[in-house]
């Protein structure tokens, strides 16, 4: 019974399952993000393209340019691990923007969605995209 409690509360953050995991996590995120939020930007899976809000009063185009950067572009490159950890940056600003102005007034199911993007890619921001990563090779190269 000891071995088995030893075997499931075991943490190995230097085994080869920890990269897998960041690796299938930064695909599953992004893919995620794109599909749910940015192809809507677009008008892909909708009859109308989805209007970019623009709560800090920027210029319409670089807000525009910024979130569909931010929910289109970007996380391309957090799929592919290439300079995941600035790739990240945008995104959260996005993420916090619409968690923290955008829905801070609203109920916990509608402002849920931002807070748990920002968490996850905060997590990104601080552990880096992993072993399976362009970000790695280009560290080794």
């Amino acid at each position: 019974m000891k071995k088995f409690i030893q075997i499931i509360t075991q943490t190995n953050l230097e085994g080869k399952l920890i990269h897998i995991a960041l690796f299938i996590f930064r695909i599953a995120l992004s893919l995620e993000l794109i599909i749910a939020h940015g192809l809507k930007k677009l008008g892909v899976g909708v009859s109308e393209a989805e209007k970019v809000p623009n709560p800090l009063n920027f210029p319409e185009v670089f807000n525009s340019l910024f979130a569909d950067a931010a929910n289109l572009v970007l996380p391309v490159f957090v799929i592919f691990g290439l300079f995941t950890r600035i790739a990240v940056l945008p995104i959260l600003a996005v993420t916090l923007t619409g968690y923290f102005i955008l829905h801070w007034n609203d109920t916990l199911l509608i402002k849920d969605t931002p807070f748990m993007y920002s968490l996850c890619y905060l997590f990104l921001l601080f552990v880096g995209s992993g072993k399976y990563s362009i970000d790695n090779y280009l560290r080794k190269n």
